[in-house]
């Protein structure tokens, strides 16, 4: 079931434009991170206390149709806000790689499966490791899979 209701835009005006050119484009635009040239995905998830939908792109991490979601947040000292979303609602989210948006599950990895994962994200986007380097704490990381 598609994650409906009231669409609250991001605060950034850059992650509002990528949303819509890439959404707009079926994925022809907007597809990658500014000017790195590395591709991302659109992520839809229920915020946990507006209830609203949110959408932001995060970098492209995909291994035999599943994707990890890095809650890097740059290295900053506390998670990302949609964190706390995939946390309450894990079963509230959709990612669009291409043309159409897909229902995805999400759950939280550790062990030698966050590893596993941990090492592609840092192969798609290799500041992650130099974010986990500048933070205390650990990165979460979460796999989504297609429902």
């Amino acid at each position: 079931m598609p994650v409906t209701g009231e669409y609250e835009p991001s605060p950034a005006q850059w992650v509002r434009d990528q949303v819509e050119a890439y959404e707009r484009s079926g994925g022809r635009e907007a597809n990658t991170l500014r000017d790195t040239g590395l591709p991302v995905v659109i992520v839809t998830t229920r915020g946990s206390r507006s209830g609203k939908v949110r959408k932001m792109a995060l970098m492209r991490v995909e291994h035999g149709g599943q994707y990890a979601l890095v809650a890097s947040k740059g290295g900053a000292p506390e998670h990302p806000v949609w964190y706390h979303n995939l946390k309450a609602h894990p079963d509230e989210v959709a990612i669009q790689d291409g043309p159409e948006p897909f229902d995805v599950t999400v759950r939280e990895v550790e062990g030698p499966e966050r590893e596993a994962w941990w090492e592609r994200a840092v192969a798609a986007f290799p500041p992650y490791a130099e974010y986990q380097e500048k933070t205390s704490r650990r990165i979460p990381l979460f796999v989504a899979t297609r429902r």
